[in-house]
C-alpha cells in the first residue's frame, strides 16, 4: 500500500522527469519574503537566473511539499528573434513603410518652419549644416548605432529600457503570481567594476532614484502616446492642405472633412496587421524618398553645388555664434528634421535592429541628406523658395506626380506612431501599469507585430477630435516637437544606465558620449519649450494625464499584491493529515476535517506560483474539496503555437488527488474550449500512467475497473497516493524513485474517471476589494479610482468558452 511519507526536514523537491535545461529546479518557494540580496545568484554566464528558493513549512509543522517541476522552463522567457537572408530584407522593406513615414516627410516643412524670411547664404549653409549633423548625431549615431542595442529581448522604447534595467537591478516590484515568467539576470557584485557596482547599489537603495526611473519610463511612454494622437492629425491634415497647391480655393470645411474621413479609414484598416500595412505603405515611402533624392541631385547639379561645404560642422557653430538667442530659437524648427526618431526605437519590437539599421543606413539616410542639400541648393538661388521648398524645387513636369506621392506619403506617415503606441501599451501591461486588454498578434513569422483594438479606437477618436478642433497645421505644428525631445533625453539617460549596469562598460567610456548627446538633447529641448504657450501645452497636458493613469493603476496593483500576500502559500500550509488518516485544515485555518464533493474540480488560476487563491477560499470557507482537483494555469509564450508535446505539464501536489496542470500556449493557440474538462482529465490520466512507468514497467491495467466505494472516501488514502520523496536535491537523490505499484495506478485512475464521470466543475474566483477603515482621504481617493477602473476592465466569466452550467464563481473580499 502507498502512503504519504512526511519528511523530517523540508527541502525543495525537484522533478524526477523532464529536468529543466537551464538549471531551474521545481518546488515551492517563498514569494513574499524575497530579499534583494537573494537575487544575486550566478548562472552559467555569471548572471542571476532565479530568486531564492527556500522551502515553506506550515506553521512550524513539517509536511510534504508540492511537486512543481513545471512552473519554470527555459522556453517560458521571451527571446529575441534573429532574422537573416530574405526575412531580414523583407523586414527592412517593411520598416521603410512604417518607421520612416514621419521622419521621411520632414523635407516638406523643415525650412519653412525654420526661416521667417529669405535667408542669407551664410545662414542657409549654417542651417543645412545643423540639419546634416543632427541627422548624423541624433539619429544615425545615437539611435541607429547605439540605442537600438538597448533592447529588452527584442522590444524597444524607453520603457523597454526600464524593463531591462529591472531585470539586472532590483528597482521595481513584480507580480508575485508571475515571478516564474521573469528572467532575472542581475550580475554578482564581484562581476561589476567598483563604480558600476556603487551606482547600482545607490539606485537600488534610493527610493527617490527608483521612483525617478519609474517616472521617466512612464512619462516617456505617455509622451509618445500623446504624439500618437497628434501625429496622424498633423500629417493627414498637412497632406490634404497640400491640395491647395493645385486648387487654392478649396474650403476649410472640405479640408477638415476630408482629413477626418481619411483618418477614420486609416484606423479601420489597422486590424489587417503590421505586415500587410507595411508591405502596402512601403512602396509609397520608397517612391517618396526616391523623389526627394532625385530632386536633390537635380538641384545640386543644376543650381549650387557649393552647399556641400555644409558637411563641415564649423558652419553650424558659426551660425549659432552669429545669431545667439535667435539661432537657439530657430532650433525649434530644425528639430522637425528628426521628429519621429522616438518611434524608430519604439517600433523595434515589430521589426528588428538589423532590419532598421539596414533600411536607414542604406536607403533612408542618404535620401534625406540629398533632399535637404538639394533644397538648400535651390533656395540659395531662388528667393522665397524657402516657403515651400519641395514643390518649388521639383523639376519641370514632375509637380503633379510629386504632389500625389507627397499626399500619400504624408497620409501613411502617421503609421510609425500608431504602431509605436501598440508596442508601448503591450509593454506597460507586462509590468502592470495598465489593465490587461486584448492584444492581437498579427503575424506568425514576426512575433512582435501586434494590434491593440481598444487603443486603436481610442486613438481614432482622439485624432479626429484634434484634427477637427485645430483644423490647420500651423496650430498643430506649435504643439509638435516638445514631447519628442523629452523622450530623446530620457532615452539618452536610460541607455547610459543600461551601458553601466547591463553592458558593464567602463564609466569613462560612457561619460563623454553621454555629455555630448545630453547637451544636444538639452539645447533642442530648451528651444522646443518656447512652443509651450502657443500649443505644446496640449501634448504635455495629455501626457501628464496618461502618466497619472498608468501610475494610478500600478499603485493599485501593488496594494492588491500586498492584500493577496496572505493567500500565497503551498498546499502544505493549508491542509495536513491527522492521526486517523483524515485530511484536515491546518491549525492556522481552524483544524477542521474536510468533507468531499463528488466530481472533478478545475480551479482556474491565470499564472500562479503557489496555491490558487480561489482554492484557499473554497477550502477555508466550505471546508470541503472536490473528489479530484486540478489547479489550472496558463503560460502565454511569445510564439504562434506550442507543439503538443511541450504544451502540457502536470505535477502532483501534497493534497491527495490534487494536481497542477500548466498549459503553455502560443498567441494563436486556442486553450479554453467547451471540452476543456475532457482535455484536463486526459492530461492528468497520462501523467499518472507516465509516473508509474518511470519507475518500473507497467503491467496492463484492466480496461474496466469497478469503482470501490472505499476509494472515494477522503479518510482512506492507503490505496491511492504516491510517495513524494523528501530529500535534499542532489544529483544522486533526484534519481531515487518511489516504488509505484499497479494497484496504486489503478486506484488513482479509477478515482479520476469516477470523478470526471460524475461531474466537471470549473471553479473561478471573483475577488472584490474594499478600502480599509481609517485610510487617509487622498489614499482613499486613489484606491477608489483604481477599484473603479479594475471593476470596469475585468474579464467577464460569461466570456469563458466552457459550459456555463458547470461554472462556479467563488466570491471573496480583500481589504486594501
Amino acid at each position: 500500500m502507498a502512503t504519504i511519507r512526511i519528511a523530517e526536514t523540508l527541502h525543495p523537491t525537484r522533478s524526477h522527469s523532464n529536468p529543466p535545461k537551464d538549471g531551474i529546479g521545481g518546488g515551492v518557494y517563498s514569494t513574499r519574503n524575497i530579499s534583494r540580496s537573494s537575487l544575486e545568484r550566478r548562472s552559467s554566464r555569471g548572471r542571476t537566473r532565479s530568486v531564492d528558493r527556500r522551502s515553506l513549512k506550515s506553521g512550524g509543522d513539517e509536511g510534504i511539499e508540492d511537486e512543481d517541476s513545471g512552473l519554470r522552463q527555459a522556453g517560458d522567457y521571451k527571446k529575441r528573434q534573429v532574422f537573416k537572408g530574405k526575412y531580414l530584407l523583407w523586414l527592412a522593406y517593411q520598416s521603410i513603410g512604417v518607421i520612416y513615414g514621419d521622419i521621411g516627410t520632414s523635407p516638406l516643412y523643415v525650412y519653412s518652419s525654420t526661416f521667417t524670411s529669405d535667408p542669407s547664404y551664410d545662414d542657409l549653409i549654417g542651417v543645412l549644416s545643423i540639419i546634416i549633423w543632427s541627422l548624423t548625431m541624433m539619429v544615425t549615431v545615437k539611435y541607429v548605432l547605439i540605442i537600438l542595442h538597448a533592447d529588452n529581448e527584442g522590444e524597444g522604447g524607453t520603457f523597454s529600457c526600464y524593463s531591462l534595467l529591472s531585470r539586472f537591478a532590483n528597482i521595481t516590484k513584480h507580480d508575485p503570481r508571475e515571478l516564474s515568467l521573469i528572467k532575472m539576470e542581475r550580475y554578482l557584485s564581484g562581476d561589476l567594476r567598483r563604480a558600476n557596482r556603487h551606482l547600482r547599489s545607490r539606485i537600488e537603495k534610493s527610493r527617490f532614484a527608483r521612483g525617478l526611473l519609474k517616472a521617466i519610463g512612464v512619462l516617456a511612454v505617455s509622451m509618445v502616446m500623446s504624439d500618437g494622437v497628434l501625429t496622424p492629425a498633423q500629417s493627414v491634415l498637412g497632406a490634404v492642405q497640400g491640395l491647395q497647391v493645385v486648387k487654392p480655393d478649396i474650403s476649410k470645411g472640405t479640408i477638415v472633412g476630408t482629413t477626418c474621413g481619411i483618418l477614420i479609414v486609416l484606423f479601420l484598416i489597422q486590424p489587417l496587421g503590421t505586415t500587410k500595412l507595411a508591405s502596402t505603405f512601403a512602396p509609397i515611402v520608397i517612391i517618396w524618398l526616391a523623389f526627394n533624392a532625385s530632386f536633390g541631385i537635380y538641384n545640386l547639379v543644376l543650381f549650387d553645388h557649393s552647399v556641400l561645404k555644409a558637411f563641415s560642422p564649423g558652419f553650424a557653430f558659426t551660425f549659432m555664434i552669429r545669431h545667439k538667442t535667435e539661432g537657439w530659437k530657430m532650433l525649434g524648427g530644425i528639430l522637425l528634421a528628426f521628429t519621429g526618431v522616438e518611434a524608430l526605437f519604439a517600433d523595434l519590437g515589430a521589426f528588428s535592429r538589423r532590419a532598421i539599421q539596414l533600411s536607414w543606413l542604406c536607403y533612408t539616410f542618404p535620401c534625406l541628406l540629398l533632399a535637404y542639400i538639394g533644397q538648400a541648393a535651390y533656395i540659395s538661388t531662388h528667393p522665397g523658395a524657402y516657403k515651400n521648398p519641395f514643390f518649388h524645387a521639383a523639376p519641370p513636369g514632375t509637380l503633379y506626380p510629386a504632389l500625389i506621392v507627397a499626399v500619400l506619403a504624408a497620409i501613411v506617415a502617421s503609421q510609425a506612431m500608431i504602431t509605436a503606441t501598440f508596442q508601448l501599451l503591450a509593454q506597460l501591461m507586462k509590468l502592470s501599469y495598465f489593465p490587461q486588454i486584448k492584444v492581437v498578434h498579427t503575424s506568425k513569422i514576426f512575433h512582435g507585430q501586434i494590434y491593440v483594438p481598444f487603443l486603436n479606437w481610442l486613438l481614432m477618436i482622439g485624432t479626429v477630435l484634434v484634427a477637427a478642433i485645430y483644423n490647420n497645421t500651423a496650430s498643430l505644428g506649435n504643439a509638435y516637437g516638445v514631447c519628442v525631445m523629452f523622450v530623446t533625453l530620457f532615452d539618452t539617460c536610460m541607455v547610459s544606465l543600461t551601458a553601466l549596469i547591463v553592458w558593464r562598460l567602463n564609466p569613462l567610456l560612457i561619460l563623454f558620449p553621454w555629455l555630448t548627446i545630453a547637451c544636444l538633447d538639452g539645447v533642442y529641448l530648451s528651444s522646443a519649450l518656447t512652443k509651450v504657450p502657443s500649443g505644446a501645452w496640449f501634448t504635455l497636458a495629455l501626457a501628464t494625464v496618461l502618466a497619472c493613469l498608468f501610475t494610478l493603476w500600478r499603485f493599485g496593483k501593488e496594494q492588491q499584491w500586498l492584500a493577496e500576500a496572505a493567500d500565497r502559500f503551498p498546499t502544505t500550509h493549508l491542509v495536513g493529515k491527522c492521526e486517523d488518516g483524515r485530511i484536515q485544515l491546518t491549525d492556522r485555518f481552524g483544524g477542521r476535517s474536510l468533507s468531499f464533493i463528488e466530481g472533478f474540480g478545475i480551479f482556474f488560476d491565470k499564472a500562479g506560483e503557489t496555491t490558487p487563491t480561489v482554492f484557499s477560499q473554497f477550502l477555508t470557507k466550505l471546508v470541503a474539496t472536490p473528489q479530484v482537483m486540478v489547479f489550472f494555469h496558463l503560460r502565454p509564450i511569445e510564439t504562434p503555437s506550442v507543439p503538443p508535446e511541450n504544451r502540457y505539464n502536470v505535477s502532483r501536489l501534497a493534497i491527495p488527488n490534487c494536481y497542477r496542470l500548466i498549459i503553455r500556449h502560443g498567441y494563436m493557440d486556442e486553450v479554453i474550449s467547451p471540452d476543456l474538462g475532457s482535455l484536463v482529465c486526459e492530461q492528468v490520466r497520462d501523467f499518472i500512467i507516465r509516473q508509474g512507468t518511470a519507475t518500473k514497467p507497467l503491467v496492463s491495467i484492466p480496461a474496466q475497473v469497478q469503482p470501490n466505494p472505499s476509494t472515494t472516501a477522503l479518510q482512506d488514502y492507503d490505496n491511492e497516493d504516491f510517495v513524494i520523496a523528501q530529500s535534499p536535491a542532489t544529483s544522486s537523490d533526484t534519481e531515487k524513485k518511489p516504488e509505484v505499484t499497479n494497484e496504486m495506478i489503478t486506484a488513482s485512475l479509477v478515482k479520476l474517471q469516477q470523478a470526471y464521470d460524475h461531474q466537471v466543475l470549473y471553479i473561478i474566483g471573483k475577488e472584490q476589494m474594499r478600502i480599509k477603515t481609517g485610510t487617509g482621504i487622498w489614499r482613499s481617493l486613489l484606491l477608489r479610482a483604481f477599484l473603479w477602473l479594475r471593476d470596469n476592465t475585468r474579464t467577464k466569466i460569461a466570456n469563458l468558452k466552457v459550459e456555463v452550467d458547470r461554472v462556479i464563481e467563488v466570491g471573496f473580499v480583500k481589504e486594501i
